[in-house]
């Protein structure tokens, strides 16, 4: 499928749609409305674009997704077992190719002030609740992918915290993709709002049962009140050949803290869009981000901190693993803005090549415009370091394991930041285990 096709066709499907939307309320059709017409005006992003020069989205567009339908497809909530994580009590959230099921989820009971559902339902029951965030915190020009979930999201997760309300428990959302016969699509959209002095974990988790190729295409907005505490995990755990396209915008009010762990393990062509507005005095944003790749994965994090007021204080630590053929982009920018005066901002982003067809293309950014500020900025692309290699080879450590030590050292640095054990714990087992699998299909290529 050519992009004029492919764009003519999601075009009539946002016709479609408008068409269902006739008993929606009036704000709504016309978010759905702007998002259509910035589908029409930009189309799909091509390497032409500055931001997009580095991933080629062709193959997404060329596969001819369709939207998945609502249903869970007969799934036994056994098959989800491996999903969970050991000994981390949890309210389960579970969605089936971006539609909420009710039948596989595990909620338990929510403290006071707390609203937890499905985003669909929410839109439903509770409109009046949703307008004055929903749609408001992603960029006015966002691009294609993120237009197109505007026009066509159908489901996901809304949260709203009241004041004063907190989360003893994490709040595990698990995206499970199933795949199917005909390349399926799905859009989930998330909102989170916290309001003055909330406090919640949230672990939005994307993984798949079979190996079918497919696209998740998601939005999450998070709404970051006075003094309120959101921790987000963005678990991606995805098929082989799922291609997968996600945005995170936060927003931070006065003293507000909002910290992010991304880790990918998986997909095959994978762009992450992170933005975080620390809008009020002394908002506080940590982004922590681990990619782990091998074969010819392709993963792509661009991430945006605006400092917009003084006293903002923001952290960004990115590490990626890339082994066989795959390819790593890294573009973090930091703006701090006339009024944001005494900011303290640092970014950092390191990438250890395993291979030689190994690529990362890293460009940390700094745009200054105020005078009172301690900001820094550091990026580095290498290999293993032959000297701590030699020194456990000559502690009898053979060569392979020799690696795989040093390696895992290089990305627990980013892992110990997580502060759930139990995630922390299963993702080093993860790490592990694909980090053998790369190993043996080095030594396969060798052989041959």
């Amino acid at each position: 499928m050519n992009p004029n096709t492919a764009k003519e066709t999601y075009l009539d499907a946002m016709g479609a749609a408008e068409k269902e939307l006739a008993v929606a309320p009036s704000w709504l059709r016309e978010l759905r409305r702007g998002g259509a017409a910035r589908f029409a005006e930009v189309g799909f992003p091509t390497p032409r674009d500055e931001e997009w020069k580095y991933t080629d989205v062709m193959p997404i567009v060329q596969a001819g997704f369709k939207p998945a339908a609502r249903g869970v497809n007969g799934i036994d909530p056994a098959r989800l077992d491996g999903f969970w994580f050991e000994n981390l009590p949890a309210h389960r959230l579970v969605f089936i190719n971006g539609h909420y099921s009710e039948k596989l989820s595990t909620p338990g009971a929510w403290p006071k002030g707390v609203t937890v559902m499905g985003l669909a339902a929410a839109l439903r029951d509770q409109a009046h609740r949703l307008e004055p965030y929903l749609g408001h915190y992603a960029p006015q020009k966002i691009h294609g992918f993120a237009a197109l979930n505007t026009a066509l999201f159908t489901d996901g997760a809304y949260i709203h915290l009241g004041r004063g309300a907190r989360l003893a428990k994490p709040l595990h959302l698990l995206y499970v993709s199933t795949g199917a016969a005909n390349p399926l699509l799905s859009q989930p959209r998330n909102l989170v709002v916290a309001e003055a002095d909330s406090q919640a974990v949230l672990i939005e988790n994307y993984v798949a049962i079979g190996e079918s190729a497919y696209f998740t295409n998601a939005l999450t907005e998070v709404v970051v009140g006075p003094h309120a505490v959101i921790e987000h995990y963005r678990l991606q755990e995805e098929g082989a050949k799922a291609y997968h396209i996600g945005g995170l915008h936060a927003h931070l009010d006065r003293d507000g803290r909002f910290t992010a762990h991304g880790i990918d393990l998986g997909g095959r062509l994978v762009r992450n869009d992170l933005r975080s507005v620390l809008d009020a005095e002394g908002a506080e944003c940590q982004l922590n981000g681990l990619y782990v790749l091998g074969g010819r994965q392709h993963v792509d994090n661009h991430t945006h901190i605006d400092h917009a007021r003084p006293r903002g204080t923001s952290r960004e630590f990115y590490k990626g693993v890339l082994d066989g053929r795959s390819r790593a982009v890294f573009h973090g920018r930091v703006v701090v803005h006339p009024d944001a005066q005494h900011t303290d901002a640092q970014q950092v982003n390191n990438n250890l090549l395993l291979s030689r067809n190994a690529e990362a293309d890293t460009k940390p950014q700094l745009e200054i415009y105020a005078d009172d500020v301690k900001c820094a900025h550091g990026a580095t692309v290498g290999q293993l370091d032959p000297e701590a290699l030699f020194y456990l080879r000559s502690r009898a450590v053979d060569e392979a394991a020799a690696r795989d030590l040093l390696t895992c050292a290089f990305a627990r640095d980013v892992l110990s930041r997580l502060r759930l054990e139990p995630v922390r714990s299963q993702l080093e087992r993860h790490l592990a285990a694909k980090l053998r699998v790369a190993a043996l299909h080095q030594a396969q290529e060798v052989l041959h």
